[in-house]
C-alpha cells in the first residue's frame, strides 16, 4: 500500500462517519499531511453544513498556531472531487487555493453536472498539483448511492427479505411468521438507518403492521413508503401516527396530511417500478429498501430496477407457503448472521 493510499483509506474512514446524514449529498472524508503527519481530518457531517475539506482545515486551525504555515506545505487528501460552485456551502476549491494548499490527492472524481472536473480543473489552474484516482473504485463504492441518483437519476434501491431454506416467503393463510434472527433484526434496523426511504406493499401494512423506524440501532428513520393503490388500508396501522415522514403511492389523489404525503401514480399496470424510481428521484430521495412484500419485490426485479438484494435465509423448513423471489444472479458475499446466512448480491 502506497502513502497515498494510506491517507485515502483514512479519509474514506472519516466520510463513513456522516453516512445516513448527509444524502442527498455524497460521504466526503479529507485528510491533512505535513512532513508524514496527519495535522487535520474532517468529513461532511450534516446535509447544508461545512463539507469535509472546510472542517479538515478548521481542525488544523483549531490545533496549531501556525496553521497557515502548516496549510502551505501540506498535502490535502480527499475522497471526492472538491466542489468548484456555490451551493449551500461556498467552494472548496476555492478555500483550497485561498490557504495555499500546493498539493491535493482525489479519490475519485464527481460526475455530477455542476462538478465533473470543474474542481479539479480550477485548482490546476490555480498551480495546485492534483492527483486522481487513489483507490478509485473504493471511494466509488463509498457513494455508489450518489453516483446512482446522479447518473441514472433514481434511487440506489435495494431489496431485502427473508425466507425459509426451502425457499418460502410467508404463509398463504395470510398469518404473520418470524423467519430469521433477533440478530437479523438488529442488522435491519441499522441498514434503515444508513438509507432515505423504506418501502412495502399493502398486504405486508395490513398483516404486519410494521412501523418502518428504527429501534433495535441508533440512527434517524428513514422516511416509510407504502403502495396502497386504491387508499384502502386502516388508518389505526402504525404507518398513519404521524410519528415519521409518510409516503402513500396510491392512483387516486396528491394531498398532504401534516407528516403524510399521498402521491398519485398514473400507471400501475405496466410502469409502478420506474414511476416511483423516478418519483424518489424528484424527491431527492437518494436510496431506498424495498422490504415487501413478494410481490413488490417481483415487480422491481421483473424491471430490473434494483442495484443490490440482501436475503436472510433461515435453517427452518416450511414445506409450503408463498414462496420468496428468486433472482438470476448469484450471491457476491455470503455471512453468518445468527442462526441465518445473509446472501448479498449486485446487479451487475
Amino acid at each position: 500500500m502506497t502513502e497515498h493510499d494510506i491517507y485515502i483509506k483514512r479519509a474514506i474512514e472519516l466520510a463513513c462517519m456522516g453516512m445516513g446524514a448527509v444524502s442527498p449529498n455524497p460521504m466526503v472524508g479529507a485528510v491533512l499531511v505535513c512532513d508524514g503527519l496527519i495535522v487535520g481530518e474532517g468529513y461532511h457531517q450534516k446535509y447544508g453544513e461545512a463539507h469535509a475539506e472546510v472542517n479538515a482545515i478548521r481542525s488544523v486551525f483549531t490545533n496549531y498556531p501556525n496553521a497557515e504555515d502548516l496549510l502551505k506545505k501540506s498535502v490535502l487528501y480527499v475522497t471526492l472531487e472538491p466542489c468548484a460552485h456555490v451551493g449551500k456551502t461556498p467552494p472548496c476549491a476555492d478555500l483550497i487555493i485561498q490557504h495555499q494548499i500546493p498539493k491535493v490527492v482525489v479519490g475519485c472524481r464527481d460526475p455530477s453536472t455542476h462538478v465533473d472536473g470543474k474542481g479539479i480543473e480550477k485548482l490546476k489552474n490555480a498551480g495546485v498539483v492534483v492527483i486522481q484516482d487513489i483507490l478509485r473504485s473504493e471511494c466509488w463504492e463509498l457513494n455508489k448511492r450518489f453516483f446512482t441518483r446522479v447518473q441514472k437519476q433514481r434511487p440506489y434501491i435495494i431489496l431485502k427479505w427473508a425466507q425459509t431454506a426451502d425457499g418460502f416467503f410467508a404463509p398463504t393463510n395470510g398469518s404473520q411468521k418470524w423467519i430469521s434472527s433477533a440478530y437479523a433484526k438488529q442488522l435491519v434496523h441499522q441498514w434503515r438507518s444508513e438509507e432515505d426511504a423504506i418501502l412495502v406493499g399493502k398486504r405486508t401494512a395490513l398483516i404486519d403492521n410494521p412501523k418502518l423506524n428504527v429501534r433495535a440501532w441508533k440512527g434517524r428513520n428513514p422516511t416509510r413508503m407504502v403502495i396502497d393503490r386504491n387508499l384502502e388500508l386502516p388508518t389505526h396501522l402504525y404507518l398513519f401516527d404521524q410519528s415519521e415522514e409518510t409516503i402513500i403511492f396510491n392512483s387516486i389523489t396528491t394531498k398532504i396530511d401534516e407528516k403524510i404525503k399521498y402521491i398519485q401514480l398514473e400507471d400501475f399496470d405496466t410502469l409502478l417500478p420506474q414511476l416511483i424510481a423516478y418519483q424518489l428521484y424528484l424527491m431527492d430521495i437518494q436510496s431506498i429498501i424495498i422490504e415487501g412484500g413478494a410481490q413488490i419485490l417481483k415487480l422491481f426485479i421483473h424491471a430490473n430496477l434494483w442495484d443490490e438484494a440482501r436475503v436472510f435465509i433461515s435453517p427452518d423448513r416450511w414445506g409450503e407457503g408463498m414462496k420468496a423471489p428468486t433472482l438470476q444472479n448469484r450471491a457476491n458475499e455470503t455471512f453468518q448472521v445468527g442462526e441465518d446466512r445473509l446472501e448479498i448480491v449486485y446487479n451487475d
